[in-house]
């Protein structure tokens, strides 16, 4: 399997793509703050994972897959202050990071 096909890769890219088209719509709504915090850590998670594939040592691997577990636990949390404070979030984005992280903490334990 090449680099482009590793399903980290697809996921995180597919995610992302997402994130860019639902924070799009938040900013229609004046919600440029929450827009910005969700797509800096929704956006970084591929970002990091795509680093992590380009690793200089096994502690760079670890290290940037690590930083893309982060990102991911932040972006929950925004899509859980989203909702909570009665923002429409898309069915099953909350669902696609918790796919993300488990994915990431077996590529870490693994590794």
């Amino acid at each position: 399997m090449s680099l482009n096909e590793s399903p980290i890769r697809i996921k995180s890219f597919q995610f992302a793509c997402e994130i860019v088209i639902y924070c799009d719509k938040l900013k229609e709504n004046k919600d440029f703050e929450l827009a910005s915090q969700l797509l800096k850590s929704g956006t970084s998670i591929g970002a990091n994972t795509r680093e992590a594939q380009r690793e200089v040592s096994k502690k760079d691997f670890k290290n940037k897959f690590g930083i893309a577990l982060k990102e991911a636990d932040e972006t929950i949390y925004w899509l859980e202050i989203l909702e909570a404070t009665g923002r429409v979030v898309p069915k099953d984005m909350k669902n696609k990071c918790e796919e993300l992280i488990r994915i990431l903490v077996a590529i870490i334990k693994n590794s």
